[in-house]
């Protein structure tokens, strides 16, 4: 069965909008895990608009399943993975102002910037991943850093599925082969929702864990969080 982490951002954001602590980012994270889902996500970012640098510290007596980070690896992030001990750290090349992230890596031309970091991350014995574009040479660039995993980046496969392109996972079924003959793992992540998640599973060989959040958290609005968990576990069995 492939693994579901939940992206807990959402919920940080709502508990900003007005300050204190409601609703409680712990209490939730605890909550969801209770639910079934075997892994907690988080995305901090410098201006801390929605996870806060210390709730990845709160967060690590929390989890007791997978606890993956997820972020630019610039100084202070690296500082914090190294210091917080996730089971993993995925690296993602957003920008500062980023809304959200826009791109995977050019594992080809930032390589040796990647080999750095990631063996940094690996000598603390914490699981890497790469967020990427479906692409083969930036796969097998991938597999060159030494990364554990790759992240498929699947806004375009969910856009493209939404005006009923089916077609547009052959990509990303092409890309997961290739990441497992080269021995990475997969993970998979963004717009990814009930709607789509049965469909990229079943087309994805090897597919470990998805991260999902924004669509998790906006259908829990109308459906509850605990139903909803269910119903992604259920659809990726």
């Amino acid at each position: 069965m492939t693994k579901l982490s939940v992206n807990i951002n959402k919920i940080a954001t709502l508990r900003n909008s007005r300050g204190g602590n409601v609703p409680d980012l712990l209490k939730v994270a605890s909550d969801i895990e209770e639910f079934g889902a075997k892994g907690i996500t988080i995305h901090p970012r410098p201006d801390e608009r929605h996870i806060r640098y210390q709730d990845a510290r709160d967060l690590k007596n929390i989890v007791t399943t997978e606890y993956n980070i997820e972020g630019n690896p610039i100084k202070s992030f690296i500082d914090l993975v190294l210091e917080v001990q996730p089971t993993q750290v995925t690296l993602v090349p957003d920008s500062i102002d980023a809304l959200t992230s826009n791109a995977g890596w050019d594992t080809v031309t930032n390589q040796s910037f990647l080999q750095e970091v990631i063996k940094e991350f690996k000598q603390n014995d914490i699981r890497t991943s790469i967020f990427i574009d479906p692409d083969f040479k930036l796969i097998e660039g991938a597999a060159k850093t030494g990364a554990d995993r790759i992240e498929l980046y699947t806004e375009d496969f969910a856009t493209q599925f939404n005006v009923g392109n089916t077609k547009a996972v052959k990509p990303y079924t092409e890309a997961a082969i290739l990441a497992h003959d080269l021995g990475l793992g997969i993970n998979a992540g963004h717009d990814l929702n009930l709607e789509n998640i049965k469909f990229f599973k079943d087309n994805i060989p090897n597919l470990a864990e998805v991260s999902i959040g924004h669509a998790l958290i906006a259908e829990s609005l109308y459906l509850g969080l605990q139903n909803v968990v269910n119903m992604y576990l259920h659809k990726l069995q």
